[in-house]
């Protein structure tokens, strides 16, 4: 839980509990799991994870009297330590969870998670058609192999935002490779024309439905290369549809490499 946290696209963090199992060659190096080494909790399927206190969870119910009586919104990202949609996560947490979004109407919650292919089947039975339009969704992804695989799950979801995160970034990720919206291949659009836009207006492939991408390198000490032409091509194929990128600052033994030709376009402007 956090007040305020160094995560510079969202105003809190907040962790139902601690812990997590390794899903993907993202996790590698995963700092959450480093962190949580300090307090006892353990990594890996099996592992106990650890409970919030009470006064975690009443932290999320202050921050939302205060920005109802400030009229703003402000995003919690939801959860740092673990992942939402994890299948270990502790019995009656997830539940808890719902409550607590439906009670706090000021706050976004970002739901960040590297199993998509859960959530539908954990959510509450009212947000099946639905949901809640302070829930935003987003899935992780560092390559091409897990943007083909997991971004047309994320365009399944009735969230009002969906987003990306491409964090760390392990390789080059294109955001218009049709299969990923079209595993089966094109079909026959309103016009009868092998297009692919299935009777849409012509959007592009896989973008279409995300509303903001957030991509950065990877961090700490062995934090493997990431090519700058990789996040560029992102920042590219985003402007050019109007999608909200955010880049994150690349920092090495604790210094910030500078990138101004990247800086300038670290913005999270986001729809109503």
């Amino acid at each position: 839980m956090s007040a305020k946290t160094s995560i510079e696209w969202c105003d809190h963090t907040f962790n139902p509990f601690w812990g997590c199992t390794k899903v993907s060659p993202g996790c590698d190096h995963c700092y959450a799991e480093s962190w949580a080494k300090r307090f006892g909790v353990k990594w890996g399927s099996g592992e106990a994870r650890k409970h919030a206190s009470e006064r975690t969870w009443a932290e999320p119910i202050r921050w939302n009297e205060r920005a109802g009586k400030d009229r703003t919104r402000k995003r919690v990202f939801c959860a740092s330590m673990a992942d939402v949609f994890d299948n270990e996560a502790p019995t009656g947490t997830r539940e808890r969870l719902w409550s607590l979004i439906g009670a706090t109407p000021h706050l976004d919650w970002l739901l960040l998670t590297k199993r998509v292919g859960n959530i539908m089947g954990m959510v509450p039975d009212h947000w099946q058609k639905r949901f809640p339009r302070n829930v935003w969704i987003g899935a992780t992804v560092v390559n091409q192999i897990e943007s083909d695989r997991d971004i047309p799950k994320l365009l399944k979801i009735p969230a009002p935002i969906r987003f990306l995160s491409c964090e760390p970034l392990l390789g080059p990720i294109d955001l218009e490779y049709p299969k990923t919206i079209w595993p089966d291949g094109p079909q026959m659009c309103c016009d009868g024309h092998d297009c692919g836009c299935m009777g849409k207006p012509a959007d592009p492939p896989l973008i279409w439905g995300i509303k903001w991408v957030i991509a950065g390198p990877e961090s700490g000490r062995n934090a493997r290369a990431c090519d700058l032409a990789w996040i560029r091509s992102l920042r590219d194929q985003c402007n050019a549809w109007r999608v909200p990128f955010f880049f994150k600052q690349i920092v090495q033994d604790g210094i910030k490499i500078p990138t101004p030709e990247l800086d300038g376009k670290r913005w999270v402007e986001m729809p109503g």
